[in-house]
Formats: C-alpha cells, sequence, structure tokens
C-alpha cells in the first residue's frame, strides 16, 4: 500500500473544508483554532435551529461528548441525522467513554442512530468501546489492553466504519485494512484537550478527502508531526499548544511522506 499524506493535507489547504463542531466548552477554542491552522473553516454552534441548516452543507461534522448536557445531545442526534442523510462525514469522539454510565449510554445512542464514519478517542475509551477492556481514568485516559487492535479491527469491521485510537502509538482500522502509525510526542498527553483539536484535524482532513483509513491516518500525521516540531520551541505545556498550532500552520505538505512513521498491521 503506497501512502501519501502530503496529498491529503493539500487538498485540505486547497478546499478549505467547513467544519461543524458540536464540542465541549472546555476545548471549544483550541479546536476551532486547530482546524484553521490544519487548514479547514471551523463553525461552532450546537442550537438545533441553527444545526439543520449547517450539518447538511458542512464538509465534515465533529461531534465531542466532552461536557454533556442534555440540549447538545439533542443537538448532536439532529445534526448527525442531518449530516449522515446528505453524505456528509461525521467524526464522533467519544470523550471520557466507560467512566460514567451516561457517557457510555449517549456513545452508544449516537452509534446506533447517527452511524458515525469515524470513531476516534484515546486508548482507554477505545478499548472500552470495541470490547478489549481497559481502564478509563476521567477524560484524558490513555490506558489500553494489551489486544487492543484485534478488538478494534473486529468491531470495524461488523460496524462498517472507521475506528481510531490515539495513544503512544495510533491504531486506524476499517476492518479490511489497519494501519500502526509511531509519530508523535509525551507532551501531547500533558495539555488538556489534545484529543479534542485532533478529531477537528480529523474532520478537515475527512471534509476535503472524503472518510477513509488513509485521510484519517493522514490527519494523525500532520498533527503529530506539527507536535514533534512543536516540542524543540517549548518548554512546557503552555508554550507547546501554541506551538503545536503554530507548527501545523507552517507545516510544508512534503515533510510528511518523508517523516511519516507507519506500516500496515
Amino acid at each position: 500500500m503506497e501512502f501519501r499524506p502530503s496529498e491529503y493535507l493539500i487538498n485540505v489547504r486547497q478546499t478549505r473544508p467547513l467544519v461543524h463542531h458540536i464540542t465541549n466548552y472546555v476545548t471549544v477554542n483550541d479546536c476551532a483554532n486547530i482546524t484553521l491552522c490544519a487548514g479547514g473553516s471551523p463553525i461552532m454552534t450546537d442550537e438545533g435551529r441553527d444545526v439543520l441548516d449547517i450539518a447538511s452543507v458542512a464538509g465534515s461534522v465533529v461531534l465531542n461528548i466532552g461536557t454533556l448536557n442534555e440540549r447538545t445531545v439533542d443537538s448532536m442526534h439532529l445534526a448527525g441525522t442531518v449530516a449522515h442523510s446528505a453524505g456528509v462525514p461525521v467524526v464522533l469522539d467519544p470523550v471520557g467513554y466507560g467512566a460514567t454510565s451516561y457517557r457510555t449510554s449517549v456513545t452508544h445512542d449516537i452509534i446506533e442512530r447517527v452511524h458515525p464514519d469515524v470513531i476516534k478517542g484515546n486508548g482507554g475509551e477505545m478499548g472500552m468501546l470495541v470490547g478489549a477492556g481497559g481502564e478509563v481514568e476521567g477524560v484524558d485516559s490513555h490506558m489500553e489492553s494489551d489486544d487492543l487492535v484485534d478488538h478494534m479491527t473486529s468491531y470495524a469491521s461488523r460496524y462498517g466504519g472507521i475506528i481510531a485510537s490515539s495513544g503512544r502509538i495510533d491504531y486506524i482500522s476499517d476492518g479490511r485494512v489497519t494501519l500502526e502509525l509511531g509519530n508523535g510526542v509525551d507532551m501531547l498527553s500533558s495539555v488538556s484537550g489534545t484529543g479534542c483539536m485532533l478529531s477537528s484535524v480529523i474532520g478537515a482532513f475527512v471534509g476535503a478527502n472524503g472518510a477513509s483509513v488513509l485521510s484519517v491516518a493522514s490527519a494523525f500525521t500532520a498533527f503529530n508531526i506539527a507536535a514533534e516540531d512543536a516540542i524543540h520551541v517549548s518548554d512546557g505545556p503552555g508554550s507547546f499548544k501554541v506551538a503545536l498550532m503554530d507548527s501545523l500552520y507552517r507545516l510544508e505538505p512534503s515533510e510528511l511522506d518523508s517523516r511519516v512513521r507507519w506500516c500496515e498491521i
């Protein structure tokens, strides 16, 4: 398999896809800015009367359950259903899945009613979701089980969508093709919301390129290589977050193909 993430980044910057977010209030500004830095155009709205129009014309819709309430959950169902009917890719980030019964039930309701094209979480969240076990300690957990990949592949095959797990090693599968990615830095786990930001970048990439293992893997690659650049010019978590945005904004597409660490498994 040939993997040229540069082509996917170029498409994002040329098309500037509109990425409709219904996300959490902790990281909403970071998600908007990282979308811009990737080359997309963010819109952040969770009002039901608004999402009816936006979700149908957006390049993608990103649903993030980090700070839940009944009103936004209803808006997620509405936006996701409208987008799905219009052929607009939907990305679900089940933040904190498994930590509470409410988060777990909301996630399953969205999966059943919306059928997101991409479900992306950290290792702990995805391990719980796909039945591999593991632990979730708050919304930023990265604990995962040893057989996560096998369960992800099986789940993706049954589900018919793309399943992605972030961590020290990233895994992406659609049940037929499974990729392992090795870029990134440990500092990403020291900044709250980097997982949410990654989901926004995925939204930009699938908005421009369609939802596929390679488009999602390209989003991971661009984000993580930007993090590798950012770590060299930062002194700690605060300056790292700013440098991450700057590095993604300045990232040259040609760098991705030469620096990406990946394999098909």
